[in-house]
């Protein structure tokens, strides 16, 4: 079973910054994601049959507390089909945040999971198929963007089937 955890985001498609980065990159064909920011913690290619992940990730979970991160730039990737993906993250991540990550990630390797991908911290905001579009041109009008710093607390985390319903949710402790 794929599945995924995520630690959700509380930002909104029309806050003004938002507003401000879609006028930015006007003219180029982004698809702008309208909701469920989240940063993905651990992607789960498969899951060993039987196997509860639920309190493996619930005792970490019931151990962490909330995350405050300051999110201060937006940037752009590709994956390996060629689509690029626009993106909000964070210059400075805290040590424990990340140290809580690796324990989970190891832990479900551990338990026999197969997770193919690396952590990077990244909340989706758009996605672009335009393949005639070079990864240098978006990345440099990204750094042309004046992100204003937004500083939140990251407490609702979702462990989800990938394409599914929801597993559990949990708040992290403030």
């Amino acid at each position: 079973m794929k599945s995924y955890l995520e630690i959700k985001i509380p930002i909104k498609y029309d806050d003004p910054w938002m507003e401000e980065l879609r006028s930015h990159f006007a003219g180029i064909p982004v698809r702008w994601q309208k909701g469920f920011y989240h940063i993905t913690l651990v992607f789960v290619d498969d899951t060993p049959k039987g196997i509860d992940l639920s309190p493996l990730l619930k005792n970490h979970l019931a151990k962490a507390q909330a995350p405050e991160l300051t999110f201060d730039r937006v940037d752009v990737f590709s994956v390996r089909s060629g689509m690029h993906i626009i993106h909000l993250t964070a210059s400075e991540v805290p040590e424990e945040f990340l140290a809580l990550i690796e324990s989970i990630r190891a832990d479900m390797k551990a338990a026999g999971c197969v997770i193919l991908s690396d952590f990077m911290l990244h909340v989706t905001l758009g996605r672009l198929r335009d393949f005639n579009i070079r990864l240098p041109k978006l990345r440099s009008l990204a750094k042309s963007f004046s992100m204003p710093s937004l500083p939140l607390v990251l407490t609702d985390v979702d462990y989800r089937v990938f394409r599914g319903h929801t597993i559990f949710e949990t708040l992290l402790r403030k």
